[in-house]
């Protein structure tokens, strides 16, 4: 029983960090988007916006860590104005040209901030992305010759020679900040800076590394509902045989159903919750009592739990554990180990007024502990009952 209460915690604990394919909810966190806004060139300081459009698809591996990939376009501008272009013809003219056509593939690694601290999914995302960059459009202007009275001659477009399409590489970062209307809609405003070389060709001051700034609104659709913390456990479980497939499908659809993005009630005690369910459904010999920071006293909640498990093991020719924890993060050391055993015993005196043999239980403080349930802090200030 022991090994299967530590191993359950484990594949809980796992299941944030890994999506596994034998997953029963529907979905994994694929998302689609599409979004406008505007582009414009920072070469010699930021020139005439263009429109800027984009779609994108992807996944969250974990609910902090994801990959994507967006395509924009179609449209750049290049000021005339020193400093930014290159003076052509014999005349020093300098060049420019209005929403250049052109295309773009960004490959995008995303962390969302958010969901770090969360307890599970957050409200509003915070999140970062990098990757490469690639952009296509036409050859643009070309060097011809030398120079004539110390201007550079340039070919300008619709010639043979720069309508040749080119493909032109380097990197993007960005920030975006999103909106969660529904587990599956999002709104979200991004910021996006990238450099490579330029789409018009040999006319740009900075030809082979100039700089593009987006800022678009996206509207992002992730198929069958974000994930969270809780909902990957529950899969991972399920994936190690901790738990059945059905319950982890009963728990995944309570999750959608009860989804801390849009419920009323606090994200801590939704994932109470569920831990409760698991932990009373797939080992009806232990249960688990949760405290609140710094606390060692029952609630009437807590105390309604302890008589009903009372009432089942008062006939039960087995011994039980009490396990203390406290959180790691919370208290010092002799603070932590004080609390966890003072935890423990207020459960075990309870029991005992509630007529179960001392003889029967026994305590054993373990003081402040890392996560035991989904990497939260806050539900490792807890008691578990369980057979020795």
């Amino acid at each position: 029983m022991k090994l299967k209460v530590l191993a359950l915690s484990l594949a809980l604990a796992a299941g944030m960090f890994a999506a596994n394919a034998q997953q029963t909810y529907k979905g994994n966190d694929w998302f689609v988007g599409v979004g406008g806004g505007i582009i414009s060139v920072n070469n010699g300081g930021f020139n005439t916006p263009s429109f800027y459009g984009n779609i994108m698809f992807g996944k969250y591996v974990t609910p902090i860590l994801g990959v994507r990939g967006v395509i924009g376009g179609p449209f750049q501008t290049l000021d005339a104005k020193a400093g930014n272009a290159i003076n052509y013809g014999t005349m020093g003219t300098l060049y420019s040209k209005k929403n250049k056509l052109f295309g773009e593939l960004n490959l995008d690694a995303m962390v969302n901030f958010s969901n770090i601290f969360a307890d599970d999914l957050a409200k509003f995302d915070v999140y970062a992305f990098v990757g490469p960059s690639m952009n296509i459009s036409s050859v643009g202007t070309m060097f011809k010759g030398g120079s004539t009275a110390g201007n550079f001659v340039l070919v300008e477009e619709n010639t043979a020679a720069t309508n040749k399409a080119k493909a032109r590489f380097g990197a993007t970062a960005g920030l975006g900040l999103g909106y969660n209307i529904t587990d599956a809609i999002e709104i979200a405003l991004e910021g996006r800076f990238g450099i490579t070389p330029s789409v018009f060709g040999d006319a740009s001051q900075y030809r082979k590394g100039e700089g593009t700034g987006r800022l678009t609104l996206n509207a992002i659709w992730t198929i069958g509902g974000k994930h969270g913390k809780y909902a990957r456990a529950a899969a991972a479980a399920a994936a190690a045989g901790y738990i059945s497939k059905e319950a982890a499908q009963k728990l995944a659809e309570q999750y959608a159903k009860d989804h801390p993005v849009i419920k009323t009630e606090t994200k801590t005690e939704t994932v109470i919750k569920e831990v409760e369910k698991i932990v009373n459904k797939e080992i009806p010999s232990s249960t688990a009592v949760f405290f609140s920071k710094g606390k060692a006293d029952l609630t009437q909640a807590d105390k309604a739990r302890l008589n009903l498990f009372a009432e089942g093991i008062k006939g039960v020719d087995s011994n039980f554990t009490i396990d203390g924890y406290a959180d790691k993060k919370t208290g010092s050391a002799k603070t932590n180990q004080n609390l966890s055993e003072k935890r423990a015993k207020a459960v075990l005196d309870y029991l005992v007024s509630q007529g179960v043999p001392a003889s029967k239980l026994s305590i054993n403080p373990h003081g402040g502990v890392d996560p035991i349930f989904f990497n939260n802090d806050v539900l490792s200030r807890t008691v578990i009952i369980k057979t020795k």
